[in-house]
């Protein structure tokens, strides 16, 4: 009976050690904290989508969105892709396709491409604005006239979006959440054109 217990114990030890271990990979996800990314894993551990290669924009690649905030990009140079969807607003990428269907950058002297503009903001259940948009990033360098030519284009892209149409459920959803929109003018950027392309 003891030689019997003996054996069942190491039997036991040796075992799991025997079995093949789950590949570190296949739980690897970016910004997981039980993944620890080393130069023996066979497949590259990946947090971002950006490239030495591309210019505008470097996004990250997140498994959703952080925190509360709901985050967007708007390029200049997909303006004529951007369509505005021709029903309620019901889901967060009806309500992101909606604010970027609104979008038109600014032409004249003051447009300068490669400028980028961020504004934090939210809306009401009824789609209306709430508050104030704000202003949280603006490149840094341009002039006084071109930051407010951008500031007014993206003033007046909020108020032709407004009131949204939302759902009732949608509307629940965003109400006085923040919603940071990244606006970047990469019109006439070959570097953009060439990462479009492939």
């Amino acid at each position: 009976m003891r030689q019997t217990l003996y054996w069942l114990v190491i039997c036991a030890l040796i075992l799991p050690a025997a079995l093949p271990a789950e590949p570190a990979h296949a739980a690897c996800r970016p910004f997981d904290p039980r993944c620890v990314p080393s130069v023996l894993d066979r497949h590259p551990f990946e947090p971002t989508v950006c490239s030495v290669f591309q210019r505008f924009p470097c996004v990250p690649r997140w498994p959703g969105t952080l925190g509360e905030d709901l985050l967007l990009t708007i390029q200049s140079s997909k303006i004529g892709e951007y369509a505005k969807p021709d029903h309620d607003l019901n889901t967060i990428s009806d309500l992101f396709a909606a604010l970027r269907s609104c979008w038109q950058p600014p032409d004249g002297d003051n447009a300068s491409p490669g400028t980028q503009m961020t504004i934090r903001m939210s809306f009401k259940r009824d789609g209306e604005v709430f508050g104030q948009p704000r202003v949280t990033y603006s490149t840094r360098g341009i002039s006084k006239e071109t930051r407010a030519t951008y500031h007014d284009a993206i003033v007046a892209a909020i108020t032709r979006c407004a009131p949204l149409q939302l759902t009732k459920g949608l509307g629940g959803a965003i109400a006085g959440r923040p919603i940071n929109i990244r606006y970047v003018d990469d019109r006439g950027d070959k570097q953009g054109q060439l990462n479009d392309q492939h």
